[in-house]
Formats: structure tokens, sequence, C-alpha cells
């Protein structure tokens, strides 16, 4: 008897710590439950846009808060610049077996050290498998491609130190443009074809086939976003056969090209399009040649009309538009030292203004890229070793900018972006599946 009292007394004792055990989660629930939704969408808006794409399958709570368009317009705000950029890959084919390659030697089938290659990861997905399937990717039936795979990364900047980032994404064709986290790629299976796609969350969309421009530099690519509309535009320039410049203009929500008129003969000449084009203060922005141009060929993006808006002096070689604080800024070399800022504030009846001069030690060849969206930095490239200068307007002084795990090849080409989780779809429509 007495054992058996034992027994059942030690067993109430579980059942009861059991139960206090139980009461106490449950009361830890309840309080995590009651955590306010303001507070969480405070906290998460505050992480990078690849952490929240792993943070939104956390709870149903938190995929609401993710993929609500006001918390990614205001993630989209607080996201700091970056530069996007492709990086060489050996020759291989569409879908390759990969191959184990130790760090530093040589690939007899690529002339460059492994060192200064991007290894494949397991999880790295080619933009041509999603466009046969978005969601997996085929084991038959697949068109042989022989081309340059190249990776998608992009370098930020933070505590005066640079850093290369993964996006786990190859493609074979080059970025032509990017747009508050969308890019604009060439879509090799397709000739002439571009595809709009977010990098962070692997979203692309082949948009239809535009009037086919047989050389290049014949034509160029723009990408903004409509204020009035809040869509999407892709503007396409090309010269034709007869030398004359014209424009079409594709809407992502309509999905269509459409002819406009083009801006006229004289503003670009017989030569290409210069750089790539600068969107700032509601329009495109191109300037014409890569030296001795004097002026800005603009595009309005609602109105769709082109304007000609001169420079306050001959741009040289090392010259550029950037777009700076929401403005445009040309940024230009003057004397043998010194660098100045100018910024134009808008299209209609404003003049330029020079904002700033920064003294240099001589460092003449160093071309602006970018404005900082966040710290207001510009960062600089040396052309002669791919060096990276950031300026700081606060403390007035341009410092050299440190690189974590190697350098990029000097030769590649930047391109302004925010990592983001921006859609190109109407707001009422989900952005995630």
């Amino acid at each position: 008897m007495v054992t058996k009292r034992k027994s059942s007394g030690l067993l109430r004792i579980v059942e009861e710590r059991l139960l206090m055990k139980k009461i106490e989660e449950e009361k830890k629930q309840t309080q995590v439950s009651y955590v306010p939704k303001d507070c969480i969408s405070n906290i998460l808006v505050r992480l990078p846009a690849d952490s929240l794409q792993r943070s939104r399958f956390v709870c149903k709570p938190w995929y609401n808060v993710v993929k609500n368009p006001k918390f990614i317009d205001a993630h989209l705000h607080r996201s700091e610049s970056v530069l996007i950029f492709l990086s060489p890959n050996v020759k291989e084919s569409l879908f390759p077996i990969s191959k184990k390659t130790k760090v530093g030697e040589m690939d007899r089938s690529y002339p460059f050290p492994t060192t200064s290659i991007p290894q494949v990861k397991p999880n790295t997905v080619s933009v041509e498998s999603k466009l046969f399937d978005p969601n997996s990717i085929p084991i038959f039936g697949l068109p042989t491609l022989n081309s340059t795979k190249t990776f998608v990364q992009f370098l930020e900047f933070k505590n005066g130190k640079s850093e290369i980032g993964e996006y786990s994404l190859s493609c074979l064709g080059n970025i032509r443009a990017t747009c508050n986290g969308l890019i604009l790629l060439d879509n090799k299976l397709k000739k002439g074809g571009v595809i709009v796609m977010n990098p962070v969350t692997k979203k692309l969309i082949a948009l239809p086939l535009g009037t086919l421009c047989h050389l290049p530099h014949q034509e160029s690519y723009g990408f903004a976003l409509s204020d009035l509309s809040g869509d999407y535009k892709v503007v396409h320039l090309f010269r034709d056969q007869l030398g004359f410049v014209s424009c079409e203009i594709l809407s992502l929500y309509k999905k269509t090209w459409r002819e406009v008129n083009g801006p006229s003969f004289r503003l670009f000449g017989n030569r290409g399009f210069g750089y790539a084009p600068v969107s700032a203060i509601g329009a495109l922005h191109w300037i014409p040649h890569f030296d001795r141009s004097n002026y800005v060929v603009s595009m309005e993006v609602d109105k769709e009309k082109f304007h000609q808006i001169p420079l306050p002096k001959g741009c040289g070689i090392h010259d550029r538009i950037i777009e700076i604080g929401g403005f445009l800024g040309f940024v230009t070399h003057e004397g043998m030292n010194r660098i100045d800022i100018w910024i134009l504030k808008g299209l209609c009846g404003e003049v330029w203004t020079k904002n700033h001069s920064i003294t240099v030690d001589s460092k003449m060849d160093m071309v602006p890229l970018c404005s900082l969206r966040i710290k207001g930095d510009i960062i600089f490239k040396r052309t002669k070793d791919g060096s990276f200068y950031a300026y700081d307007f606060q403390q007035q002084k341009m410092t050299e900018v440190g690189m974590i795990k190697g350098l990029p090849r000097a030769s590649v080409t930047y391109l302004p972006h925010v990592n983001s989780l921006v859609s190109w779809m109407p707001a009422d429509e989900d952005m995630f599946p």
C-alpha cells in the first residue's frame, strides 16, 4: 500500500509539473501573439532583402506583413545603394555538370585563376532555366547553349569597406538597366529579347520582342517608374536603316511595345548612345557621346517627350551624370586636382547649380559610379586599377574603400542598384506565389 501511495504521489507531481510547463508555454505564445503588428513591421523593415525572403515563411502574420505593398515600398526607401555587376565564369553549357577546382588553381578552360571566379553554388539559379519553367529546372528536351555564363553579384559599401554579395544567380546576357531593385537583362534564348527580373526574389518575365537592331552599340535601353501611373516602363532607343533614331516604349502592365516620337536626329548625330541612361527628376537622361558632349538628352517618363538640356560645361571622358538624392547630378573634373558636382532639380525652368567641389591628389582617372541613397557618399572607381573611393560630404573627405575578400576585375561594368522585394505587378496582386 505504501508503494502504491508513493507511486501515485510521484505521478501527481509529474502531472502537475507538466501542467505548469504547458501553462507557461501558452503564456509565452500568448505574449508573442499580442506583439503589435506595427512593431513587427518596424523590426522586419530593417532586415536586408535576402533575410526577408526567408523570414516571410516563419509564420502567416509575418508573411502577410512582408508581402504588403506598403511594407515593400517602405523597405525600398530604407535600403542602401549597391553596385550590381556580372562576374565571369568558365565557358559551359546551359545546364552544366559542376566540377570542383581547388582555389588558386588554373582552370585550363578559362584564362583567369579561379581566385577571381566565383565558385558555383549548389543552389545557383539559372535565368535561362527559369524561362523554361519558373518553378523547376527541366531535365529533358533542353536546347544546348554554349556561351560564357556569368554570375550576377553586387558590391555593398559599409563602414569604409566594400564586400561582394551573392544572389546565387547566373545568366548568359548583359544587364541593360536597373530600377528600384529590378533589372533588365538580355534574353539569350530569343534574339533581341529582354527580361525583367528581381534578382532577390528570382521572379522574372520575358518581354515580347520589339524592333530588332543588328548593331548593339546602335541601341539603348532605359528603365524607369512612372510616378503618374505607378507603372514601370522600358524605353528602347535604336537607329534604323536610314540612320534616324526611333523610340518604342513598353508598359509592364500592358506588355506591348508602342512607337512614340523619338529625339530629333541632331541630338544623337550619327554616333552611338553613350553610357546607360540615368533615371532622375521624372526622366531618363543620356549623354549622347562618350566625350566632349555639352548637353543631355532627356525623356520625361510620364509625358514621353524628349528635351535637350545644356550642361554647365563640356563633358570629359571621366565625367558622368548620376542620380544624387533624387536629383540629376553632373560630376565633372576641373583642372588637375578638382572635381565639381553640379545639381539639376527639375526639367521646367531649373538651372544647374554647383553643389560642391572636391580636392583630389591628381587622381584624374576617377569615374563617378553612384551616390549612396542613405549615406549620401559618392562612389568613384579608378580606371587604372579598378579600386574604389568614396567621398563623404559631411567630413568633406575622399578615402579609398577597402575590399573584403578580393576585388572584381577592373574591366567589370557596374550599374547602380538597390536590393528590394519590389515587383512590376500592380499593387493589388500578390508578389509571392
